[in-house]
């Protein structure tokens, strides 16, 4: 049952993420993401600049001059929100956990969608498989959507990404442009990601925080790792100790890249505490300038 603050914050993520969609993303979207394939729209006379390849020569023939087939893209497509629930998420330092960042792209992303009538459906994870939504359209299903990433109260606190990702790929077998929303804290999961996407039209959408790269000078603080319990103390006034802390966020991130780089995969990445728009519009355009070219 829904309390009445998940309501609240569930109105205020449609409130906010729909101002965002139709002012900034969904234009970009719209151009960023091709359909299945090409739909004939009609024949029409050649005209001077138009491609010589869309000539249509037996229609041209019977009509003693010219003509070309036009086709638009076929605009439908089913789209796939596969969302990470893990304790990690629940870290977040500048006023604004993991979780809630992820809550507000998942939703922007899945208004956007909506907006050009494509599908959206829903996969929550953490070592465990939480929750599988099947793709629907509709703003009611995209605030269901939106109701589950806010009210679901995960099982697992751990992450096993690749179970996550054969899990897709067993129940997604149609061709859909995925989401993969985490921050990616995990091992063994770019084979998954290498099949997940020959498969699919897959966006690794890695969320951090800054406390992850960079220690504050406090004195002595004790981190703990979420997922497994571990705590240790630290001297972060301690210029080594920061540094070292630092060096290995920076080798950890890189690590990271690299992999995607061996799968031609690029990242989205998105920080706490930040705008989260313009990352995603810059995103979808480079995207739009590859499918230019």
């Amino acid at each position: 049952m829904l309390t009445a603050e998940t309501i609240r914050k569930i109105r205020r993520i449609e409130i906010r993420t729909s101002r965002v969609v139709q002012e900034a993303v969904a234009g970009r979207y719209l151009s960023a993401f091709k359909g299945r394939g090409m739909e004939f729209e009609e024949v029409r006379p050649y005209e001077l600049g138009d491609d010589v390849r869309t000539i249509d020569w037996n229609v041209s023939a019977r009509a003693g001059s010219p003509h070309i087939k036009l086709f638009r893209e076929e605009r439908e497509l089913t789209v796939l929100l596969a969302i990470d629930l893990s304790a990690s998420l629940r870290f977040g330092s500048q006023g604004q956990l993991k979780r809630e960042l992820v809550a507000e792209v998942a939703a922007t992303l899945a208004f956007s969608a909506t907006r050009n009538n494509d599908k959206v459906g829903l996969l929550l994870f953490t070592d465990q498989i939480e929750r599988f939504v099947p793709p629907r359209k509709g703003r009611r299903h995209v605030l269901r959507i939106v109701r589950d990433l806010l009210a679901h109260s995960p099982r697992g606190i751990g992450t096993d990404l690749p179970a996550a990702l054969d899990e897709l790929n067993r129940i997604q077998r149609r061709r859909a442009v995925v989401f993969v929303v985490s921050d990616f804290l995990d091992e063994g999961w770019e084979q998954p990601l290498a099949i997940a996407r020959r498969r699919h039209d897959l966006i690794p959408v890695a969320i951090t925080d800054r406390r992850e790269h960079e220690l504050p000078s406090a004195g002595l603080i004790e981190l703990e790792d979420e997922e497994s319990g571990a705590r240790v103390i630290v001297d972060s006034s301690s210029r080594r100790v920061r540094e070292h802390f630092r060096t290995s966020a920076i080798e950890r991130t890189e690590r990271f890249q690299r992999a995607l780089h061996r799968l031609k995969l690029e990242p989205l990445m998105l920080e706490t505490g930040l705008d989260y728009v313009e990352p995603i519009t810059a995103y979808f355009r480079k995207r739009e300038a590859r499918r230019t070219r």
